[in-house]
């Protein structure tokens, strides 16, 4: 054998053997990206008052002046249309007073909140966070409708 195709024949297995032990301590693409962030989403922000299922029937309801709505019938009664934008504006709660008689957080600040403590020393766009955990929660919602 040449002494280059040696070289090369030692350098390929060296790779091989270097990517191969790299790609084993990777995780895999489904734990580093959890497969549906709007349900984690839900589960931690909406279940308690709204339920595991959105039917308003959540373990605090009973600590609540008004029961929340069913999050399953939102579409029904917006003409079979889910109503996207309002929900948006509920949820982000941006043009609600700080002190108001509103029960339901006002998830956007609350957001905003979370994610200055989890980024603090970090270059981030905070609103574009915010609208991408609201969204990937209001696909979630849009999913629980009843067709």
């Amino acid at each position: 054998m040449r002494p280059t195709s040696i070289k090369t024949s030692l350098a390929v297995a060296t790779l091989s053997v270097f990517l191969s032990t790299a790609l084993a301590q990777t995780p895999a693409a489904s734990q580093r990206v959890p497969r549906d962030f709007g349900k984690i989403e839900f589960q931690s922000a909406c279940a308690s008052c709204h339920g595991t299922s959105g039917t308003g029937n959540g373990p605090l309801v009973s600590l609540l002046r008004r029961s929340p709505p069913d999050l399953t019938l939102l579409a029904k009664n917006n003409q079979g249309v889910f109503p996207m934008n309002r929900l948006y504006e509920v949820i982000d709660g941006e043009g609600v007073p700080a002190h108001g008689s509103r029960e339901m957080p006002v998830w956007g600040r609350a957001y905003r909140l979370m994610d200055a403590e989890y980024y603090f020393d970090t270059d981030y766009d905070a609103k574009a966070l915010v609208r991408a955990r609201i969204l990937a929660l209001l696909e979630y919602i849009n999913k629980l409708q009843v067709r």
